[in-house]
């Protein structure tokens, strides 16, 4: 299937989503969003992990503001409703791991829209900024859920009210971000993480997802729980047997995914 704002590939068991509108900086349209949709949708069942990206110098400038001539004809509780939340879902959700490569500037939505990947790396020359006030808004697009998990309250609310630039390595050093890596070794980087989680135990970080994610709202008791029943499903799949043996026979192992 071909798609008119994004770019869609799998190879070696990875599928790469790159937002392909680079004439304004891969900014979020409703046709970008409905191809996100329904390639996250897609991607788990022909792949074991997910790299989304952005074609030209930027990962994602947000709402395309430009999309129409009043700011005033766009239903922002409507578009947030019915087409940023379904997406968020889907990647939050992935059944497998998902991989936000920051190539470039991600502001607004489109830096929420990498904060809702499992891991996140970013270029040095990349940077993330939460420009919402600037424009009279508040942050959207998951913000307000993502970054006082991340980052805390504090960083999170001078982050959302000053709406400054936050560089790749900042964003590192906070915890926003897993890995800021030089220019010149961020593809190489990128498709080496996510090899590793491509031939990793893909039912074993199904469940990781799910544990660390539910792990803020339940208290430890509730916690305790979830790790018992998640773990003993985990000890009953294959990868667990062969993870086992590998460490025995001293090789690495060799997983099979699904």
């Amino acid at each position: 299937m071909q798609y008119e704002t994004i770019l869609y590939d799998v190879a070696d068991e990875i599928a790469t989503i790159t937002l392909n509108r680079p004439e304004v900086m891969n900014g979020l349209n409703p046709q970008m969003r409905a191809d996100l949709l329904h390639a996250m949708r897609r991607a788990p069942a022909e792949a074991r992990a997910v790299v989304l990206t952005g074609a030209g110098r930027g990962f994602c400038s947000g709402q395309d503001l430009g999309e129409r001539k009043r700011v005033s004809d766009i239903d922002l509780e409507r578009v947030l409703r019915e087409e940023y939340e379904p997406l968020l879902r889907a990647i939050a959700d992935c059944p497998v791991p998902t991989i936000a490569a920051v190539n470039g500037a991600a502001a607004g939505a489109g830096a929420n829209l990498a904060l809702a990947a499992d891991v996140v790396i970013a270029a040095r020359s990349a940077f993330f900024m939460q420009a919402f006030s600037r424009i009279g808004l508040i942050p959207d697009a998951g913000g307000t859920y993502w970054l006082p998990r991340q980052i805390g309250l504090a960083r999170a609310m001078g982050a959302a009210l000053f709406a400054e630039r936050i560089s790749a390595e900042q964003a590192e050093s906070w915890g926003m971000i897993w890995q800021a890596v030089p220019d010149d070794s961020f593809a190489a980087e990128v498709r080496r993480r996510a090899l590793q989680l491509a031939q990793g135990p893909t039912e074993a970080y199904r469940r990781i997802k799910t544990a660390l994610r539910e792990s803020f709202d339940n208290d430890l008791g509730a916690q305790l729980d979830l790790e018992a029943r998640l773990q003993g499903e985990a000890g009953q799949t294959r990868d667990f047997v062969e993870g086992v043996l590998a460490f025995m026979e001293k090789r690495p192992p060799r997983f099979e995914g699904r």
